[in-house]
């Protein structure tokens, strides 16, 4: 739809229809998931065979010194269903999720559909400090992607299902639909486009509708008693150094794990008793400091209440850094995200006792969102999901300062952030940033060369060759228009059209002195053409398509009419002046003193 504000067409409207069983299934998914993670910590901890509706925190065990041996034994479960079932269950999700988009034709398996949230449920189940966000964001992503291949899809939206089915599977656990969108939109789509933010949004908003109707609550995970009043000044100044120690923070986050997965990478052993390993530190933590294992939801929800004790916060805090660094670095399966939210709230508990405003729920909230944020690289998302987890409008404000301070310091000192290091770390590169293509900015008018050297349509061959191509003449170009008596362009000839299908028959048949340039197939082939007042990527595209150097610019309105010819070096003229625009620095007000 060349000249519209957006690229869209009719098949939006399928895919929009895709999403609603998408969001359905990532829904039943998100719960099979959490009561997945509540039977095998009821298995591992507490000797019972049941499925609880919450998750009981292995804090509570009556195993005593045994619950050191719960996760190197998970760890070589997840080692064994990783090595004999899929390797891409590794890992905490988000990474496998977005590498499935950029390399494999948002392509994935039926067996990390079934395996990923199985490993989960075990690693988290035995004790692994994390999430259940990452593995269900990978397992609704396969299952959009399974849904997708039953169709004829193109491979961009094989992606907007995928996508729809990652936040389809976190808007279901966590009742954030919007977040979840932002999530997307932020971290795995890449684009922003009707033609995946719509379908995205309504699987991500049936998967919320599904919840109270799959015994998940209706209501914020996190609810909590609301502010009355908007924060003052000074709490709005503390957000400042709030989320500047929140980046750092979300650094240190960072290059602990990767530090820790570059450890394990140098052990002569094989990647599948990695996880095992991992879990003898993450069970001797979790013997001095039991409230770090698991995915401790209780204790985001103590923090954002305000019931905890400052000093109690240290241990657990640096406990549950090290073995969650430790864990993800050796590859077992599981989640940052609620571990992201119990280190951030765990700081943030520690500043409310010197931060103005004498709030012990305030600063765990500005905390958790902030790391979130500053880790993940997805600040509006961090500032939303706050919200949608609380319902605490009040404080959006100081959540987008915190947030935002957090974010801008970890873009400043850090390439990538703890989910595309990963994804770097296999050799793709990956940019976050979204900017309008230089190449939509410009015109074909604006670009194209208007002096244009034409064939006569009925020209000899031959003249042309001696002329055009092969004489010492000003006529040196790689391609011309062919026009008719009228000027009216009929088609292209190029040198690569004559050596690929005329030369070498030109060269033995005499008679063809005699012949004209609209005989051949390229002259009367419907010339490739644009209008002037087409877009500089609508060219490209076309370019790409045909594969084609050059195309023929005519009047938009009259199409018989020639006006200039485009080619490939022709469209760098628009990353010029995008790059000029970049980098020269100008002054035009200047300030005179007297």
């Amino acid at each position: 739809m060349s000249g519209a504000d957006f690229t869209a067409d009719r098949r939006l409207v399928w895919l929009s229809l895709l999403a609603i069983p998408v969001g359905l299934v990532c829904g039943a998914m998100a719960l099979l998931l959490l009561r997945l993670i509540g039977f095998f910590t009821e298995l591992f901890y507490f000797g019972r065979l049941a499925i609880p509706h919450e998750i009981v925190s292995p804090a509570g065990s009556p195993l005593g010194l045994w619950m050191i041996a719960i996760p190197p034994l998970g760890g070589l479960i997840i080692g064994l269903m990783a090595r004999y079932g899929s390797d891409r269950i590794r890992g905490h999700g988000i990474p496998e999720a977005i590498e499935a988009i950029l390399i494999g034709s948002s392509r994935m398996s039926p067996r990390v559909a079934v395996l990923k949230p199985l490993s989960s449920a075990i690693s988290i189940g035995s004790g692994g400090p994390f999430g259940a966000e990452g593995p269900i964001i990978m397992t609704g992503g396969a299952c959009g992607s399974l849904i997708a291949q039953t169709f004829h899809l193109t491979a961009a939206e094989r992606k907007t299902l995928l996508v729809a089915g990652a936040a389809g599977g976190m808007s279901a656990t966590f009742g954030t639909p919007v977040a979840a969108v932002l999530l997307a939109v932020e971290l795995l789509l890449f684009e922003w486009k009707p033609r995946s933010f719509v379908p995205v949004a309504i699987a991500s908003a049936v998967a919320a509708l599904a919840r109270p109707y799959l015994g998940l609550a209706a209501s914020p995970l996190f609810p909590v008693t609301l502010h009355t009043e908007a924060p003052g000044l000074g709490v709005l100044l503390g957000a400042v150094p709030a989320g500047m120690i929140a980046g750092f923070a979300a650094m240190l986050l960072t290059r602990a794990v990767y530090a820790t997965e570059d450890a394990f990478a140098r052990l002569p052993i094989h990647w599948m008793w990695w996880p095992m390993l991992g879990g003898v530190v993450v069970g001797i933590g979790g013997w001095f400091e039991p409230r770090a294992l698991g995915v401790g939801y209780d204790l985001i929800a103590d923090l954002l209440r305000g019931n905890y004790l400052a000093s109690a916060l240290v241990p657990l805090m640096l406990v549950k850094a090290l073995i969650w660094s430790v864990a993800l670095g050796s590859g077992t399966s599981g989640g940052v995200l609620a571990p992201l939210l119990i280190l951030g709230g765990s700081l943030g508990g520690l500043e409310s006792s010197f931060m103005p405003g004498g709030d012990p729920a305030l600063w765990p909230l500005l905390g958790m969102a902030s790391v979130m944020g500053g880790t993940m690289r997805s600040p509006l998302t961090g500032i939303v999901f706050a919200l949608e987890l609380t319902d605490d409008v009040r404080l959006l404000l100081p959540l987008l300062i915190a947030v935002v301070v957090a974010h801008a310091f970890t873009v400043l000192v850090m390439k990538r952030s703890i989910l595309t290091e990963k994804v770097a770390r296999r050799g793709h590169h990956v940019s976050r940033e979204y900017s309008l293509d230089p190449l939509e900015r410009l015109l074909a008018r604006d670009v194209m060369s208007t002096e244009v050297i034409t064939v006569p349509a009925s020209m000899p061959v031959r003249q042309l060759v001696r002329e055009y191509f092969l004489g010492t003449g000003a006529h040196r170009h790689q391609g011309y228009p062919v026009v008719d008596r009228k000027g009216a362009p009929v088609g292209m000839v190029t040198k690569s059209d004559l050596l690929q299908e005329w030369l070498g028959a030109l060269l033995q048949d005499e008679a063809a002195d005699t012949g004209p340039v609209i005989t051949w197939d390229v002259a009367s082939r419907p010339a490739l053409a644009i209008g002037a007042g087409d877009s500089c990527r609508t060219a490209a595209e076309r370019m790409a398509q045909s594969n084609v150097g050059r195309l023929l610019v005519v009047d938009s309105n009259d199409p018989k009419r020639l006006l200039g010819v485009i080619t490939r070096s022709d469209l760098l003229k628009a990353r010029a002046r995008a790059l000029e625009e970049e980098s020269n620095r100008e002054r035009y007000i200047r300030l005179r003193s007297r």
